[in-house]
């Protein structure tokens, strides 16, 4: 099987593509930020640096949830694209890639031996790829950049576009970080969903006729 080569957002050959942003009317906050988070949203007013798919969303959700009653940490990478709109860049998150872990309730790896799974589950990813950042839980701890995780965004993910998501399933609470000129920033962010429906909150954007009026 021939993989294609991760590329990370450092890339010097990484080449921007021009695209609005996600429309207003289709993104929402996470239902999971912290009140000082959602004022930080608001006063993004819509121009976000980074909007996360509801695809990506559930399965990061889900992941730490999964490990919720063990109390276990989760992780893995953030893939999705980098976009330039009004003359700034963002990243879009599409989907996540995983595999099995080395994990604690304060510590998490990737499982040596699940390195070929985590190859598989990014070439499942029906698109061509960035890997924008990465995700992990803290389960009962909070959402911040332990000076571990500040060392591991340093050595991996140190570009302007790369985060670093935080989700406590215990708590539930969520957060994203960036590195900016060596101090730890919380990045706004927005969830957004596909045309026509609003799976996030459950809600039909444009409603279906009937089949007796169709």
């Amino acid at each position: 099987m021939i993989r294609r080569k991760p590329i990370i957002t450092a890339s010097t050959d990484l080449a921007v593509e021009k695209r609005p942003r996600p429309p207003k009317e289709r993104c929402r906050p996470h239902k999971w930020l912290s009140e000082e988070s959602m004022r930080s949203y608001a006063e993004s007013d819509g121009a976000f640096e980074l909007y996360i798919s509801k695809t990506a969303e559930e399965r990061i959700r889900n992941h730490a949830l999964s490990k919720k009653d063990d109390v276990v940490e989760v992780m893995g990478f953030l893939l999705g694209s980098i976009y330039e709109d009004g003359g700034k860049t963002y990243a879009l998150v599409r989907d996540v890639a995983t595999t099995d872990l080395d994990a604690t309730s304060v510590s998490v790896k990737f499982d040596r031996e699940g390195f070929e799974r985590l190859f598989e589950s990014m070439d499942d990813s029906c698109f061509n790829y960035v890997i924008v950042g990465w995700y992990h839980s803290h389960p009962g701890h909070g959402c911040f950049l332990s000076q571990v995780d500040v060392d591991t965004q340093t050595k991996m993910f140190s570009g302007p576009y790369h985060s670093a998501l935080v989700i406590d399933p215990v708590n539930v609470e969520i957060a994203v970080f960036r590195l900016k000129e060596g101090s730890v920033e919380e990045r706004p962010f927005a969830i957004y969903w596909d045309e026509y429906q609003n799976p996030y909150y459950g809600e039909t954007v444009m409603a279906r006729k009937k089949r007796s009026e169709q």
